[in-house]
């Protein structure tokens, strides 16, 4: 049913390999047939095609290869059965060339898949237009708790619900840290740790300063209630070596130090911060531990809705990429052979 070129092959982009194979029996009951990798770049390596009728590639970029994997494709594209999966890494400052890697894509006619948090923190609305007007859809469920369906819950299940604001916990390594803290353990060996495992970020900074946590609130904002904010606009505090002492006078006292996202709207914008804050023990929040993420849905018809994340890991970032695959296939089944060019599902096709 689909060809995929794989822009970024890390170990996302390979567990997400691996767990299609695994899956290919349940993918074949449902859809009829397996997606085939026809290609892939990576940051290391020059593109390539992985199947021969595809020939060599003359690209030297990941840019110039979805260009022109979409133009040797066509076929598949013009049938909306080219979809780009994106897995570069977060570049916190604009989101690029994720950003790019989308809008070429979409031009292209492919659809476009992606874990990286920066084309939904930095240009979320922009590239939702872009999708409508090209009939294709720009999907990301693993940018934001993995595989865990916080856009997938409130684009398909809460009709007519408006979020209002939201609270949570969204950064695995920054949680881990701090509760380690708690038992005693330094936060350097903390941090070493979940980089071994690969769940920190390449940059560690990244999650220690709070960036990897203000790219997903603002991913969130501009999905969930139209904010048209960046990781910028999000008032931003990270944890550091000096956090140990809270943690442990926080425990000490029946209370616990988290690294807390929030939203909210005034009047005239929506307000987003990343910062520490000491939680009572009745708190759903000062609950989550280790690797564990959670997330809290202000909601105007239904009060608040929680999400809890009790384990992280490649699988279930890869499942993300795998569950929005799915999104684009159930689609199409459903779809006429002679209407191909869809329209993206968005938060605005529900209003």
């Amino acid at each position: 049913m689909f060809d995929l070129v794989l822009v970024g092959y890390g170990n996302v982009a390979k567990r997400f390999v691996a767990l299609l194979e695994e899956q290919a029996d349940e993918w074949r009951l449902e859809f009829g047939v397996l997606p085939t990798v026809i290609g892939s770049v990576t940051r290391r390596e020059r593109p390539r095609y992985l199947v021969p009728e595809f020939g060599r590639t003359r690209a030297t970029s990941a840019l110039e290869f979805i260009r022109e994997a979409c133009r040797r494709d066509r076929r598949a594209a013009r049938d909306g059965h080219l979809v780009i999966v994106e897995t570069t890494t977060l570049d916190v400052q604009r989101g690029q060339p994720a950003i790019d890697h989308v809008r070429a894509a979409l031009a292209g006619g492919a659809h476009l898949i992606t874990a990286n948090k920066g084309p939904a923190a930095f240009a979320y609305r922009r590239l939702e237009r872009a999708a409508n007007r090209a009939g294709r859809c720009f999907l990301f469920e693993s940018a934001v708790m993995d595989g865990v369906p916080i856009f997938n819950l409130v684009r398909e299940t809460l009709p007519t619900v408006s979020v209002t604001g939201f609270r949570g916990i969204v950064n695995s390594t920054t949680n881990y840290i701090l509760t380690a803290m708690e038992r005693g353990q330094p936060f350097d060996a903390a941090l070493a740790e979940m980089q071994a495992r690969g769940i920190a970020e390449a940059d560690a900074s990244l999650d220690v300063d709070g960036w990897d946590a203000a790219a997903k609130t603002a991913a969130l904002a501009n999905v969930l209630m139209d904010a048209r904010i960046t990781p910028h606009d999000v008032v931003r505090e990270g944890i550091s070596p000096a956090s140990g002492p809270a943690a442990l006078a926080a425990a000490a006292s029946g209370r616990r130090l988290k690294l807390v996202v929030g939203a909210e709207r005034t009047r005239r914008r929506v307000v987003a911060r990343v910062a520490p804050e000491v939680l009572s023990a009745g708190d759903l929040l000062a609950g989550v531990e280790g690797q564990q993420n959670a997330l809290m849905l202000q909601t105007d018809l239904l009060d608040e809705i929680a999400i809890v994340q009790r384990g992280g890991s490649l699988t279930h970032t890869a499942y993300g990429l795998l569950s929005d695959l799915a999104t684009i296939a159930r689609a199409i089944q459903r779809e006429p052979s002679s209407a191909r060019r869809r329209r993206s599902p968005s938060r605005r096709d529900r209003r």
